[in-house]
């Protein structure tokens, strides 16, 4: 079975009408794994799945754009009779369970201990579903962060979560069948004190170039830019099939 893609949210910073954050849903070789949980996203997911379910959570970083709605999702599978069959597995950085207990004014998630199985994802983290197969590397922004490289079948999506240039960035996108890739800022700032840790649209395209990606979907689009101008220069850049992420799309590869 081939990997699907469905966009569930792609607005950054915050959300906007029919517009959640950053969320998708991966289904391939028998699993479906939400990745990234963005505000908004967990409402979007119940259109295309029953969240009960899920095989697993997979979550990038930390940043409220990415990971608010595993609330939502805990109040669902807590309290509001979608409970799944067994624990379901959270890949995320190590602080997301003391996190999310914060919100209940909780110690530590023991209390969510029968729909939340939080496992700390690292640089390098490999873990299978069934015949998807899900891959971490540490990427470069203000805080833990990861992109994913998703593999089923000889299908290939590799996402960069939220980063700045680094060459981790290409070893996940390498010959990737889809890119899904953030293009947040307008420019880079010449003279920053500190490394950037978003990407413009035309370093998304060089990375897809260099990558050899067969495809490029530009996401995570900030407030200076439009989807169609992100996309637009990241094609010019990338020299391949280009698009934009728009909220309910699916791709089957």
């Amino acid at each position: 079975m081939p990997l699907t893609l469905t966009v569930l949210g792609t607005a950054s910073p915050h959300p906007g009408p029919d517009r959640p954050c950053s969320g998708y849903l991966l289904s391939g070789g028998g699993a479906e794994v939400w990745v990234d949980a963005g505000p908004g996203t967990f409402a979007a997911l119940q259109r295309h799945t029953d969240p009960a379910r899920l095989t697993a959570i997979w979550i990038s970083h930390l940043h409220a754009d990415h990971c608010a709605d595993l609330l939502a999702a805990a109040y669902a599978f807590a309290f509001g009779g979608m409970t799944p069959a067994a624990p379901l597995p959270v890949y995320a950085p190590q602080d997301c369970g003391r996190r999310l207990a914060g919100f209940f004014g909780r110690p530590d998630v023991e209390f969510l201990k029968d729909v939340f199985d939080f496992r700390a994802l690292y640089d390098g983290h490999d873990v299978r579903h069934w015949n998807l197969r899900l891959t971490a590397r540490a990427v470069a922004h203000d805080t833990e962060s990861y992109g994913l490289r998703a593999e089923c079948q000889g299908s290939v999506l590799a996402y960069s979560g939220d980063s700045g240039p680094c060459p981790a960035l290409g070893e996940l996108a390498s010959r990737a069948d889809l890119f899904l890739c953030e293009a947040d800022v307008d420019g880079q700032r010449d003279g920053a004190q500190f490394p950037p840790v978003h990407l413009t649209p035309e370093d998304a395209g060089r990375i897809a170039r260099e990558a050899r990606v067969r495809e490029l979907l530009v996401t995570h689009v900030g407030p200076g830019l439009t989807r169609e101008a992100a996309a637009a220069r990241a094609a010019e850049a990338a020299g391949r099939p280009t698009h934009a992420a728009v909220e309910g799309d699916t791709r089957t590869f």
